[in-house]
């Protein structure tokens, strides 16, 4: 298994994603806005970008996300 192309250390649960929001030039390059829940696992990831959202703190932070399944389920569009 690989390890997703980008992990991102949250605080919160609830969390949105466009692809692009960290990007200069922005929304253009992106996806649509959803809105991901992170449950007891600790993480989640983006349907889109295939993002990986940690929560800091939570059972999946300093993991080895190699070993770790995809989970999107939870994606909501805005």
């Amino acid at each position: 298994m690989l390890p997703p192309p980008e992990i991102v250390r949250v605080s919160q649960t609830r969390i949105a994603c466009d692809g692009a929001s960290d990007i200069p030039g922005g929304a253009a390059l992106g996806h649509p806005r959803v809105w991901l829940q992170i449950d007891e696992h600790g993480y989640i990831d983006c349907g889109y970008c295939d993002r990986r959202f940690v929560l800091i703190g939570g059972p999946a932070d300093g993991a080895d996300h190699s070993r770790l399944p995809d989970i999107s389920e939870g994606a909501s569009p805005q």
